[in-house]
């Protein structure tokens, strides 16, 4: 009996990877074997990035309070020792955009730990 081969799988496959592809350059777009790789590669990328993005963001917001707080007489570790004191139930986050787009707010929260 002859062999059989699911070659509609097989192509199914192939163009999944190849779709994945799209925008890369020369043969990485439309040649199996090294768009797989290239793919493959992407993809670890784009996992270890989506954790590398939270890092990034936080070393933001610590630069942007450090940098207001500073304004104010303050170091970094000192504001964020008070805030913790005191209870205040700010993140980080908040705290930056506070410090970015809300000067005179985030001057009271400094005046509230003084």
């Amino acid at each position: 009996m002859p062999r059989s081969v699911n070659s509609v799988a097989a192509k199914a496959r192939r163009k999944k990877v190849i779709k994945l592809a799209k925008g890369y350059f020369g043969r990485r777009k439309n040649v199996h074997t090294v768009a797989k790789n290239a793919v493959e590669k992407g993809l670890q990328y784009a996992y270890r990035d989506r954790r590398q993005k939270k890092r990034n963001f936080r070393a933001l917001w610590i630069q942007r309070i450090n940098a207001a707080a500073r304004l104010h007489g303050m170091s970094y570790s000192e504001f964020i020792g008070k805030v913790n004191a005191k209870g205040i139930q700010l993140n980080r986050k908040t705290l930056a955009d506070l410090a970015m787009n809300h000067p005179d707010a985030f001057k009271a929260v400094v005046d509230s730990l003084k």
